[in-house]
């Protein structure tokens, strides 16, 4: 089937959410222009129609200060809890984003809390990335550019703990499955692995080769034994085994472009989609990847652009949704 699709007036980084009753398929964007003013737009599906080129609505539209480094939807499920929306750019911004759309199919937006853990100082070091924790979603953790990891207390609005991560700049860091472990990837190089029951120790568990920056790190939340990461501007993925440190376990190639983003399938332990430069986005099988090489993708989509970001919908696994230029596309499995 043809992908959804929608135009925007500017470039965009995107996140999915998970599936609510009311609102079963919505996304959030983030505008990516290089001034201050920037957007956040939550995007909707009209019900009533599968045209591909006109079912995508904006339900809402917020300014944001800087563009979003990642935005991301609380993970809480429970009956009765709001329905926060995360940014991170210069700080750390909680938005409660109602369930119940007007007339028009329109939501409202309220800001929850800008949350800022330099008190000592009034600039502020520019967060790069944060992860929800799926198994107790009143914590989430930031990631900066001043080396340190912040793990905050979303109820009370307030950092339960920071800590020195890297040598350099930090630039992403997520949760594994369960409550307590988590990863981090910056500019040193490094992949280390936390424990919130123990934070005075680290785990170096895989340095790029030449120390070159790692950009992104995602974790199997099916199998948790396997992480994913990439290097700044490089065409490959690396995958980790943490039971195996130090080395990887997996190298996907098949893009001709640096890799953007990848995502590990919400609902299967083996498969996993990366996305470049080179306006691919590739899903791969890695069930055989402990006895041979992993060569070839198994799914395909080329789109019309340098792929920029991609999310694998938790609540719809059958979709993803990939943004490039102004675009952002849907994508059925």
């Amino acid at each position: 089937s043809l992908p959804f699709f929608l135009i925007c007036p500017y470039s965009f980084i995107v996140d999915t959410t998970r599936q609510h009753a009311a609102s079963p398929f919505r996304l959030a964007i983030g505008s990516y222009v290089e001034q201050y003013s920037n957007v956040v737009s939550i995007i909707h599906k009209n019900p009533n129609s599968d045209d591909p080129t006109n079912s995508l609505y904006k339900a809402a539209e917020f300014d944001h200060p800087y563009p979003c480094t990642k935005l991301g939807w609380s993970p809480d499920l429970a009956p009765g809890a709001p329905d926060l929306l995360a940014t991170t750019g210069d700080y750390l911004r909680l938005w409660s984003v109602s369930r119940e759309t007007d007339a028009a199919g329109r939501s409202q937006v309220k800001k929850e809390a800008v949350l800022n853990n330099n008190k000592t100082s009034e600039y502020c070091a520019p967060l790069t990335s944060f992860d929800w924790n799926e198994a107790d979603p009143t914590i989430l953790g930031t990631c900066s550019i001043d080396t340190t990891c912040t793990i905050w207390d979303v109820t009370t609005q307030s950092p339960k703990t920071q800590l020195i991560a890297h040598d350099r700049e930090v630039f992403d860091l997520a949760f594994s499955r369960g409550r307590d472990v988590f990863a981090s990837v910056g500019a040193d190089g490094s992949v280390r692995m936390f424990d919130l029951r123990s934070l005075e120790h680290s785990t170096i568990i895989y340095e790029s080769p030449s120390l070159d920056p790692l950009l992104r790190i995602e974790w199997n939340k099916q199998d948790p034994n396997y992480l994913a990461t990439f290097m700044l501007e490089s065409k490959k993925t690396v995958i980790l085994d943490i039971r195996v440190p130090s080395i990887a376990v997996a190298e996907l190639g098949g893009h001709f472009g640096c890799v953007n983003s990848v995502a590990w399938a919400p609902h299967s332990s083996c498969h996993i989609c990366t996305a470049a430069d080179d306006s691919q986005a590739l899903i791969w099988d890695l069930s055989t990847m402990q006895k041979r090489p992993v060569e070839e993708p198994i799914l395909a989509y080329n789109a019309n652009g340098a792929i920029n970001n991609l999310q694998w919908s938790s609540s719809q696994p059958d979709w993803i949704s990939i943004g490039y230029d102004d675009k952002l596309q849907i994508l059925r499995v």
